[in-house]
């Protein structure tokens, strides 16, 4: 059995899950249990489909650290509770979803996968330190691109991409980054950080989008480079040269906000991740407390088979 290692971004699944699977879906006490059940059927499929031996589910100790706020203001404030005045850092999150994240912490216990967040980082940071530290293959699961900037052919380190869908996971390599983008994983974090994401509440390079970044970087390799280019280089037209230097205060923040922190001080080692058989009589417990039902068999059965 070759060795692997798995990350799972936990929150991303797990609001997948909320959102795909129907609230019908309902626990012990009668209230939703959907994104529970919905996020065990996915660690199932994924421990099925591509076989780890190591398992670690991250987590989003903040979920907006403010030493990303402090850079960009913007960053994520859309998804702020507004209403919250005593804790304007709150993020949205429906109610039934937040009675299930005791559910959730419960279940992955009871499945012996470490839940590992680190005080001031969000769980890319905790993906990004495990994928860099890592001596054996690694995989990414997430539905953020931005963890594309992880991806390391040589030694191995994927993204298992689930933003289309459960049922259309995508793995992308360099090769496939390279082809999709015609970009390197290397020059993703530069070219989010010049097209923007509205849905993490970063500007980007106005008038700048992905198809201009993608030729920019192609000629210039980094955005260092595009921004040397666009105070020296005459080759570069003059509305774009204007664009970048219009945006040097952005641009003089952002990369710290998008780039993953690669070097935290993680409470659990990569060896203490190894997928162990679950204990039946805390899977049956934890089935009964929350009405997880097939779900957590399903998934117990699933790890069972790599320990």
């Amino acid at each position: 059995m070759t060795d692997r290692l798995m990350l799972l971004d936990t929150a991303s699944l797990y609001f997948r899950a909320f959102y795909g699977v129907p609230d019908s879906v309902a626990g012990a006490d009668g209230r939703p249990i959907n994104a529970a059940r919905g996020l065990l059927d996915m660690i199932a499929k994924l421990v099925a489909l591509y076989e780890p031996t190591h398992l670690i589910a991250c987590w989003d100790d903040d979920w907006r650290p403010q030493w990303r706020v402090d850079l960009i203001p913007s960053y994520k404030a859309h998804r702020v509770a507004e209403e919250i005045v005593a804790a304007p850092d709150v993020e949205v999150v429906p109610d039934p979803l937040e009675h299930q994240l005791p559910a959730i912490r419960d279940e992955l216990h009871a499945l012996r996968i470490p839940v590992v967040g680190v005080a001031h980082h969000e769980a890319d940071d905790v993906i990004g330190t495990y994928a860099t530290i890592s001596t054996i293959p690694v995989d990414v699961v997430t539905g953020d691109r931005d963890l594309f900037q992880l991806i390391d052919d040589d030694r191995d380190v994927r993204v298992i991409y689930t933003g289309r869908g459960m049922s259309n996971l995508e793995v992308h390599t360099g090769h496939t980054t390279t082809e999709k983008y015609g970009i390197t994983p290397s020059q993703y974090a530069d070219f989010a950080v010049l097209r923007g994401d509205p849905s993490d509440g970063l500007p980007g390079v106005a008038g700048i989008g992905e198809k201009t970044a993608t030729t920019l970087l192609a000629r210039y390799g980094t955005l260092a480079g595009i921004i040397d280019a666009a105070e020296s280089d005459e080759r570069l037209s003059a509305g774009v040269r204007a664009k970048i230097l219009e945006a040097a205060d952005y641009l003089a923040v952002a990369p710290r906000v998008v780039a993953v922190v690669r070097d935290l001080e993680v409470p659990v080692g990569i060896t203490d991740a190894r997928i162990t058989r679950p204990d039946a009589a805390v899977v049956a417990s934890v089935a009964e407390k929350w009405g997880l039902g097939a779900s957590l068999t399903r998934a117990t059965d699933a790890l069972a088979a790599r320990s």
